[in-house]
């Protein structure tokens, strides 16, 4: 009972030493501080200003009408009444209309043949031709939602009339046109306003991201300096790669545990965007999803050599996890390959999660596959972040006989190392490669012998079967 008292008691000063050492290393470094709380702190409430209209209305557009009849007209005055366009110009022609969009006067143009209301009172198939700007898509949907609107309208007042026209009465034509009524309602978002799911994603990811980058920024610094943050505490040997991986990662769990509640419940409230999931259930979806963030960080950091590398990853990796969160384009219609990279990311299972109870006001019910996707995504980075804390101090510990290997093997193979780091890095590699170079001659010398030994000692047992063999 003694010795477990001592153990348990040395594993907790062991993870809390390392928890305060990384804490001390996370504030030391103004590039960390600077993306972990005014990056995490200042991203949600840019992101919410700048959507903060959360709808697309009255998008400017012009009309450019060849029939000029009473239907046109009509048409083009309930266009206009609808919430989505608002007619801005009239014009003669397509080329007037399109020098208006040029100049981003417009943002859409509907143009109506000369035959328009001609085809239609020969019931003869007729167009009105739609051109929006595509710079975004909001324009285009706008356009398209009120045109087709207007027609469906339309379409239902011409069958009107003709029925009539045949002796019909309006509850049979009523029957015929519309047989079964229905409305369209989005009980969690009615207004349809694209930032209450838009935004709701972002904030997510950007708790996320903002810890990766962060983490790997200082991965990045340390191996630039020839350490890493992997390395074991002196007295810990190889016994020690769990209480690592969790010590460092308790740090910044704690960090962005604060920066997380304030991003989900005090952003939001800002903002007035809807907060129906229950309080607790969400703080419990972020304590899991928070760790899940630091473990997958702790994974992939491993992976950065160079701290510039973070800002190219920044600009390519967070519009892909927006993407496979499921927000811009359902998961159903993912390929099978997109399906699987989104496991990947715990954003993928968290935003669904926080859109499920804040958006939709769920409980954790509603959003127990997320749950159990993120625990076991957890778990699987724990895995993984040990398997690459152990590998790495393999290395570290190895790194002569590793690099003096390397050279070996260019000699063998007639390659010019120095002229390699000439062409990759210019005159400072060629610097550090000779550097290297003096540093590893000693262990490239033991590894020689060591070489050299080992071929003796395979010739001799190749003698010596060679003479048993003769013998029998």
């Amino acid at each position: 009972m003694k010795e477990r008292k001592t153990y348990t008691g040395k594993w907790f000063q062991d993870f809390w030493n390392i928890m305060t050492y990384e804490l001390r290393h996370i504030f030391s470094d103004s590039g960390v501080v600077l993306i972990f709380f005014v990056a995490g702190l200042a991203y949600p409430i840019l992101y919410n200003i700048l959507y903060m209209k959360g709808m697309a209305i009255e998008t400017p557009v012009a009309v450019v009408d060849d029939d000029a009849s009473s239907f046109s007209r009509q048409y083009i005055r309930e266009l206009d009444a609808t919430k989505e366009v608002h007619v801005a110009y009239k014009c003669i022609n397509m080329a007037e209309a399109e020098k208006l969009m040029q100049t981003r006067k417009v943002k859409g143009i509907f143009y109506f043949p000369r035959d328009f209301s001609a085809n239609v009172a020969k019931m003869v198939p007729t167009t009105v031709s739609v051109y929006a700007d595509m710079s975004s898509f909001l324009y285009y949907k706008n356009a398209l939602t009120a045109a087709n609107g207007v027609m469906l309208k339309e379409i239902g007042g011409i069958q009107a009339k003709r029925y009539s026209a045949l002796g019909m009465t309006a509850q049979e034509t009523s029957q015929l046109i519309q047989p079964v009524k229905y409305e369209f309602t989005n009980p969690y978002n009615r207004a349809f306003a694209y930032n209450y799911f838009l935004v709701t994603a972002i904030l997510l990811i950007i708790v996320q991201q903002t810890m990766f980058y962060g983490m790997s920024l200082l991965a990045g610094t340390m191996r630039e300096k020839n350490a890493s943050l992997a390395s074991l505490p002196e007295g810990m040997s190889r016994r020690g790669i769990g209480r690592v991986v969790i010590g460092r990662g308790a740090a910044y769990w704690l960090v962005y545990m604060a920066v997380g509640l304030y991003i989900v419940f005090i952003v939001p409230a800002i903002f007035g965007f809807p907060q129906r999931g229950n309080f607790w259930d969400i703080v419990l979806m972020m304590i899991f999803f928070v760790a899940d963030c630091v473990l997958f960080s702790l994974t992939w950091s491993t992976l950065i050599k160079r701290r510039e590398t973070v800002f190219v990853l920044f600009l390519a990796v967070s519009p892909l996890c927006l993407f496979l969160t499921g927000t811009s384009w359902p998961t159903i219609a993912f390929p099978k390959f997109w399906k699987l990279v989104s496991v990947i990311f715990p954003s993928t299972f968290g935003v669904q999660a926080l859109m499920n109870m804040e958006i939709a006001g769920g409980d954790m019910a509603t959003a127990h596959s997320q749950m159990v996707a993120i625990i076991i995504q957890m778990m699987s980075y724990y895995f993984l972040a040990s398997i690459a804390a152990y590998v790495e101090n393999w290395v570290i510990q190895h790194k002569e006989e590793i690099e003096a290997a390397k050279m070996l093997l260019a000699e063998r193979t007639g390659r010019d190392l120095e002229k390699e780091a000439r062409i990759i890095g210019g005159q400072m590699s060629v610097d550090e490669y000779r550097k290297e170079n003096e540093t590893y001659d000693d262990a490239k010398e033991r590894l020689r012998y060591e070489y050299l030994r080992l071929l003796a000692e395979r010739a001799e047992r190749r003698r010596k079967r060679e003479e048993s063999e003769s013998g029998k």
